[in-house]
């Protein structure tokens, strides 16, 4: 097949372009390089710099390649960006999105788009697991970006018979993680912990407590995710990719502060505008299709592994 990776060179996207180059696929890679490094690029895989708000020249180099599928990763990331910048959230995440899905539409393509569970649901009370049947409830810009492009994708599935997936993600974290997305804590604790930094939890709701609480997922779920629905069979589907099990901001301090063999101070920070409390994801759809979820402990472990030699080699 072919596939073609919006945000090829950035945390999730690369991984996505390097198993599909395993797979034996043809892989193009679009990235404007704002966050994503070319190094990340998978050197078997054909890298185009484009920024996917370059309507034409996306959509002529699509029609060009002639994708299967694309795997649409390119975004604004950012909670707090999007907070802060919310016209340039919907100039990325909703203008330069439909760019893409114009460009499935144009060559046939199957479009894979990679939304969020972990802040398109809104608060989710203790003791819940937020379903893909629970009806959006964004709270920051960045999460009314993603809803809207899932109804754009509903809408040109019915009317113009787009084959699609939607991916909800949780909190992805893993090797090559890039500290500015929604589950970028995990880069920015590993990082610092591994240099002997000090690290800081941010409130939950008032300064010192255990901090939010996310549904952390590993990278290569996400990859198993895509893989299966450039086959066809996730068509139309929607689907949280997620473990169901919720870890505090502290927790995840304490879990990641042992595996580094850290001996750093870990200060607490206030509330962050635009941060949810407590987002947890139900995966029973993910794991009746694609199978269990990884486990915290093992990503944690294989991530932490990762950014040590990172470290020992800057």
């Amino acid at each position: 097949m072919k596939i073609l990776v919006t945000g090829g060179a950035g945390f999730i996207g690369s991984h996505v372009a390097e198993a599909a180059v395993e797979a034996g696929h043809d892989v193009m890679v679009v990235d404007d390089l704002s966050s994503g490094r070319a190094e990340h690029v998978p050197p078997n895989a054909d890298f185009q710099p484009l920024d996917i708000r370059n309507r034409s020249a996306f959509t002529e180099l699509a029609l060009h390649f002639g994708p299967d599928a694309i795997s649409h990763h390119a975004a604004q990331a950012s909670v707090s960006v999007s907070v802060r910048e919310p016209l340039l959230d919907a100039d990325i995440n909703v203008l330069g999105s439909l760019n893409v899905a114009e460009a499935a539409l144009a060559c046939g393509s199957r479009l894979v788009f990679a939304s969020t569970g972990g802040a398109l649901y809104g608060e989710v009370a203790e003791g819940e697991q937020a379903g893909e049947e629970r009806p959006a409830e964004p709270l920051s810009p960045y999460a009314c970006s993603k809803a809207a492009f899932e109804h754009y994708l509903r809408a040109f599935g019915k009317s113009a018979g787009l084959r699609y997936t939607i991916l909800r993600y949780g909190n992805v974290y893993g090797p090559r993680q890039d500290p500015h997305g929604e589950a970028g804590v995990v880069a920015i604790f590993l990082r610092r912990l591994l240099r002997g930094e000090p690290i800081q939890v941010n409130a939950r709701s008032l300064l010192g407590d255990e901090g939010c609480v996310r549904d952390y997922v590993y990278v290569r779920d996400s990859v198993r995710a895509n893989l299966a629905a450039f086959e066809g069979g996730l068509d139309r589907r929607t689907i949280n990719i997620a473990t169901g099990v919720g870890t505090s901001t502290r927790e995840l301090a304490d879990r990641l502060h042992a595996l580094a063999g850290s001996h750093s101070a870990v200060n607490d920070g206030p509330h962050r505008d635009g941060d949810l409390e407590r987002s947890v994801l139900d995966p029973t759809v993910m794991i009746a299709t694609l199978g269990e979820p990884t486990p915290l402990d093992r990503g944690l472990t294989a991530t932490t592994e990762w950014f040590r030699s990172e470290v020992e080699q800057s």
